[in-house]
């Protein structure tokens, strides 16, 4: 039998871990919550980011970006403010219902994590966190690339 390719088995771990993730948070109240609303959010947990630079992260249109952006507003995730530097720009932030959401995100993904452990083991979810970070790294010049939506 053909080993199963690399590429298939990241793309259903990653929709597993995904789906895992969306129905743990709408069990928690976290409704509405669209999967792409995580690529703004760990874009913005540093702080904040203007238009520009998240269109470039992210690798889309402006007008996709824009649009992202308006609905996380809407919802209470993020705020948009003058940019101090630049009167044409504004910069997008998150508010403090938006790191709530972060943060519930990061503790869902803990325990699916967790689970994976229950069956693998924890020795062997460390050592696959080791092994795709430093394939990653390696890939792009020591550090880890953005995580983009799918095209």
């Amino acid at each position: 039998m053909t080993p199963t390719p690399l590429a298939r088995l990241f793309a259903m771990a990653y929709r597993l871990l995904v789906d895992g993730l969306h129905e743990r948070l709408a069990e928690r109240g976290w409704t509405g919550v669209r999967p792409a609303f995580g690529f703004v959010l760990l874009q913005l947990a540093p702080g904040s980011a203007t238009l520009r630079d998240l269109t470039a992260a992210l690798g889309t249109s402006k007008q996709a970006v824009s649009q992202l952006v308006d609905d996380m507003v809407s919802a209470g995730y993020a705020t948009r403010a003058a940019h101090p530097a630049d009167a044409r720009a504004r910069t997008v932030a998150l508010t403090p219902r938006g790191r709530d959401l972060l943060a519930a995100v990061e503790d869902i993904y803990r325990e699916l994590e967790a689970g994976w452990a229950d069956v693998v083991g924890a020795g062997a979810v460390a050592q696959l966190r080791t092994t795709l970070d430093t394939a990653l790294r390696a890939a792009h010049d020591g550090t880890l690339p953005t995580i983009r939506p799918g095209p």
